[in-house]
């Protein structure tokens, strides 16, 4: 800590020093004419290694190596790294001291020279003149080109960044696979909306959420999450393809999988049910891959899948009897339900209905196994209070979620559009927070309002893009997707689940 302050105070003496030199050490502006990656191919270009080659590049100085007379270092932007080259014959005496003596690893400049190459046929710039545009005060962590001090990473995801390439790859990625599920469902004629982040019933989804408070009206409301109830009033309204790229807020633990805030990706399309949905996801992640990989075929944590359809499908019952070894199909409430896996390793609350413990089985038993895609099909009831009854079994809906690398990364419905039965489920859901699950969803009046007017057949999707872009990278935590992921305070300690 002592040798940090003290380099501190080095660089702050320095700032003052470039100040009574009358020099702007936090610059405006910088019209530059190249990127790092431009230059390497304007010298491709030209083959000619001469001063004719000229650039201007801006940039953080991310080495230096000085040898008297001459100064070699590495200049880095968001395209690349490129080496520079100072002499005191080119720059004079007077700007050469300036950088032998006020410039750091760290500060951002701007040069302008030639490219050439060097004996060792290393492209550099010739640098003819150059300015300060910011004076770094802090220097950069030890051994900065591979910082892999976890916290650090986490807490200060700026010098991850910026000391870690393979960190802003996965970043690149990420933008490029939300571009693409874009890019095809606006070619399938998807409408774009966007819905409230803020509301006075928090729904479409079973989960704890985080609650706020307006001022102006006094009340309080919650953060979404879920855009599900919203957007099947768009629906309701007359939209028939419409779909949310949003952030959702759920107040539950930590773990490599789960965020108290993540991006869904919810849509919703008239006159389909969940088959038709299911035939969507696979196209859609078919088109995700190839358009990031160019292939369907992908790596995860050490298990090669494939993702190219069509994908096998497993009834939710068949998957827990063949994973877990006990068959929850003839049960019907708690009691009989906990006393059926008292036998297993289970982490259960004590408020948990025959719904919840299912759902235990299927996260604890039946995810970890499925590495291929995998569809599993047909929930009981009591998960799924906004998906219509399947046909010829009431007791089970026609619901279903994609599972690939052992992660869950979605749910879809045939969507619920009786009014009548809609209600009913939520007085069911009512009665489980009234035996202490807070996590069961609320009556949403003003939603069951809008399916009295009318909701024509509908099929409903939920992506998680967090954990896609955990398969479609390779990571293994959703910290590594996240830019700024919520980490426990330094003296705190949160259980991960």
């Amino acid at each position: 800590m002592e040798e940090k302050q003290e380099l501190y105070k080095q660089r702050t003496e320095k700032l003052a020093r470039i100040g009574e030199l009358g020099e702007e050490p936090f610059r405006y502006s910088y019209s530059r004419t190249h990127t790092v990656r431009q230059a390497y191919e304007r010298y491709e270009e030209n083959k000619a290694g001469s001063s004719d080659t000229n650039v201007k590049l801006a940039g953080r100085l991310v080495a230096l190596r000085s040898h008297g007379k001459s100064t070699f270092a590495d200049l880095k932007d968001d395209s690349g790294k490129i080496q520079i080259f100072f002499g005191l014959q080119d720059l004079g005496q007077e700007k050469y001291e300036f950088l032998a003596k006020l410039v750091n690893i760290g500060d951002f400049i701007g040069v302008e020279g030639g490219v050439f190459t060097t004996r060792t046929n290393q492209v550099t710039v010739r640098v003819q003149n150059f300015s300060l545009l910011t004076k770094s005060l802090r220097p950069l962590p030890e051994k900065w080109h591979g910082l892999k001090d976890i916290e650090t990473r986490l807490r200060q995801r700026y010098l991850d960044l910026l000391s870690n390439d393979e960190v802003r790859e996965i970043f690149r990625k990420r933008s490029g696979i939300i571009k693409s599920i874009r890019e095809f469902l606006d070619a399938r004629a998807y409408i774009e909306v966007e819905t409230p982040m803020l509301h006075p019933i928090p729904g479409g989804a079973t989960a704890r959420p985080f609650v706020t408070h307006h001022n102006a009206l006094d009340r309080d409301l919650y953060l979404r999450v879920a855009p599900e109830l919203y957007l099947k009033r768009l629906i309701v309204g007359g939209f028939e393809q419409v779909y949310e790229i949003n952030r959702n807020f759920r107040n539950e633990g930590l773990s490599p999988r789960h965020n108290p805030e993540f991006t869904m990706l919810e849509l919703y399309h008239a006159y389909v049910d969940y088959e038709y949905v299911m035939s969507l996801v696979e196209e859609m992640i078919n088109h995700v891959a190839r358009t990031l990989n160019g292939s369907t075929t992908l790596t995860y944590q050490g298990n090669a899948i494939d993702v190219k359809a069509p994908w096998p499908r497993m009834p939710f019952f068949q998957a827990i009897r063949q994973f877990a070894g006990v068959d929850m199909e003839p049960i019907s409430d708690a009691d009989a339900a906990r006393e059926a896996v008292s036998n297993l390793t289970l982490d259960l609350d004590p408020s948990a209905g025959y719904g919840k413990i299912c759902d235990e089985l299927l996260k604890t038993y039946v995810r970890p196994n499925l590495i291929s895609p995998t569809f599993i099909v047909d929930y009981p009831v009591e998960l799924s209070p906004l998906a219509k009854s399947k046909r010829g079994n009431p007791r089970l809906v026609e619901r279903f979620q994609p599972f690939i690398g052992g992660l869950e990364i979605g749910n879809a419905f045939s969507e619920l559009n009786d009014p009548i039965e809609q209600r009913r489920r939520f007085e069911s859901q009512m009665k489980l927070r009234e035996r202490g699950d807070e996590e069961a969803q609320r009556l949403d009046e003003d939603f069951v309002t809008a399916l009295e007017y009318g909701m024509p057949p509908a099929g409903g999707l939920g992506i998680g893009i967090d954990r896609l872009v955990m398969l479609l990278t390779d990571s293994s935590t959703i910290k590594d997707v996240v830019l700024f992921p919520q980490l426990r305070t330094v003296t705190e300690t949160v259980p991960e689940e």
